[in-house]
């Protein structure tokens, strides 16, 4: 399967995982039952067990929403191991597989066991990446992950009698059945911080940004 046509809005590059504002539904009311919850007007997912926000697909029509993730794109580049960028497949070197993180060198252990919901990023999209996404403007590491396991959900946990709250839950959770998902997320493993140009090991505090 080929790689989808790359956007553009304003003259800037739109990411494959942003959402375009004719694909953005208004969220449906959250039915918040016993055994789970659903939202109404929608089938439940068999499939995942997990209640996803809902999207249109209608990419390219109206604006680019580029701080606004569309669910199903977001979750496909995940599991597919595609650019959240331009949609092509990403490559494994050496030393693993290419991801940019928020900074968190401050933190003991950090990156081992990172768990994030962003895609991997392609060495040609990591500088675009780091410029236009918000959350890693100035605050960005490139790095190679050896292994990876996508099996988190980050979203909303709706669970009867307490107030909905955001957080991550992980496969064999019974609570994802109150989840109502925005986003799949992966844990890496055996991670390497690299050069974002050279994609070759740096020590933790030499990074290039």
């Amino acid at each position: 399967m080929s790689a989808p046509t790359p956007l553009t809005y304003k003259g800037r590059p739109v990411p494959y995982i942003a959402a375009w504002s004719a694909e953005i539904v208004r969220l449906p009311d959250v039915l918040i039952g016993p055994t789970g919850i659903r939202l109404e007007g929608y089938p439940p997912d068999l499939l995942s067990g997990v209640t996803w926000k809902p999207n249109r697909d209608a990419r390219g029509q109206g604006e680019a929403k580029f701080d606004v993730v569309h669910v199903p794109r977001q979750r496909y580049a995940m599991g597919s191991m595609l650019c959240q960028v331009c949609a092509h497949p990403v490559e494994r070197n050496e030393y693993g597989w290419p991801w940019l993180l928020e900074d968190h060198r401050g933190e003991s252990g950090w990156p081992q066991e990172e768990v994030t919901t962003h895609p991997p990023v392609c060495p040609k999209c990591q500088p675009v990446s780091a410029l236009q996404c918000r959350h890693l403007r100035g605050n960005v590491v490139s790095v190679r992950a050896g292994r990876f396991v996508t099996d988190g959900v980050y979203g909303q946990l709706f669970q009867p009698g307490r107030p909905a709250r955001k957080t991550v839950l992980f496969a064999g959770d019974a609570r994802l059945r109150w989840m109502l998902g925005g986003q799949a997320a992966a844990t890496l493993y055996d991670v390497t911080i690299v050069d974002m140009t050279t994609q070759a090991p740096v020590p933790r505090e030499a990074v290039r940004r």
